[in-house]
């Protein structure tokens, strides 16, 4: 049974992901308020995973929208600070409102987000390959997820 992708919106970003990660990853590094972000960059990271060419999707599937948005949000660097832990927070609200998450070590992500932001521009279907493939291994149906999602 196909279901539908949910993307994000610019709130979502905002009100969800900017705003979770001022609050839970700031660790020293304040992250600057969303309205310092860089107009279009944020727009066209959350479109692209929905381009379509010939009236077909470019990424298909839920993991591989995911991989382009979290690379996008990572190297094209829509706010003035912050992106990777941004990033971070909105792969798994984009997730999360798509009913699956990940279950995985939050600092691995983190330090996952970091790896991408240092990986050559040159690389970047490899890397959004990687990106896909550590998704598809982690995901699981939110349905199925225990206790809290968010782990300490």
């Amino acid at each position: 049974m196909l279901h539908t992708i949910v993307s994000l919106s610019i709130q979502d970003i905002q009100y969800l992901a900017h705003s979770f990660a001022r609050r839970m990853m700031e660790w020293g590094e304040p992250i600057p308020d969303f309205e310092t972000r860089y107009p279009n960059i944020l727009e066209s990271c959350i479109n692209t995973p929905f381009q379509k060419f010939n009236k077909k999707f470019l990424y298909k599937g839920l993991e591989e929208k995911a991989a382009i948005l979290f690379y996008l949000l990572i190297k094209n660097h829509p706010f003035q600070n912050g992106n990777k832990r941004i990033a971070v927070m909105s792969l798994l609200v984009f997730l999360h409102v798509n009913k699956k998450w990940l279950i995985t070590e939050p600092n691995g992500l983190y330090r996952f987000a970091v790896w991408v932001a240092q990986s050559p521009t040159e690389v970047r279907d490899e890397v959004v390959m990687a990106i896909r493939k550590f998704i598809k291994k982690n995901i699981v149906n939110i349905a199925d997820v225990k206790g809290s999602l968010i782990v300490t």
